[in-house]
């Protein structure tokens, strides 16, 4: 039991501070809908984001604000919740959109295998070197696009 205790540290407002482990473990379902939804749209206040999510009531939507803001993941500002600490795992914002970070990998995979296409010449490689080399590439885009996919599918960060 103290080995829990001393884990948790206790902010300034009586809350309890979580490990960035524990942060990422609250983002889940409708609490990851509310801190993606913060942090796509900036300050936002409760009915906002019960009215964007279709939640039931205020009350709802404030409880998974208070979660976030429990996580350490949200602060309240002039009325509003901001985003406090950024936390996005496989994703990277830009402005305001998330994208997954297999997506810049699936870009470059694909500039490769047009590098490859247009400069790396069958006559100069054996023909089974140039085969191997461009199946390889486009196995490699295969796998980021589905990951990408995959990413974007499930809504995470």
């Amino acid at each position: 039991m103290n080995l829990e205790k001393a884990k948790v540290r206790v902010n300034v407002w009586g809350y309890e501070d979580l490990t960035s482990k524990e942060s990422g473990d609250v983002l889940r379902g409708t609490t990851l809908d509310t801190y993606r939804l913060v942090l796509k749209n900036g300050p936002t206040g409760i009915r906002e984001v019960q009215r964007e999510l279709n939640l039931s009531s205020p009350s709802v939507a404030r409880y998974h604000l208070s979660k976030l803001e429990q996580a350490g993941l949200l602060k309240v500002e002039n009325g509003c919740y901001v985003v406090n600490k950024v936390f996005l795992e496989n994703s990277v914002r830009i402005n305001r959109s998330i994208i997954p970070r297999f997506f810049f990998y699936l870009v470059l995979g694909f500039a490769i295998l047009l590098f490859s296409l247009i400069i790396l010449d069958p006559e100069v490689v054996t023909h089974g070197a140039y085969y191997f080399i461009i199946g390889t590439i486009v196995l490699f885009v295969a796998i980021f696009w589905a990951e990408t996919a995959k990413v974007w599918r499930k809504g995470g960060l």
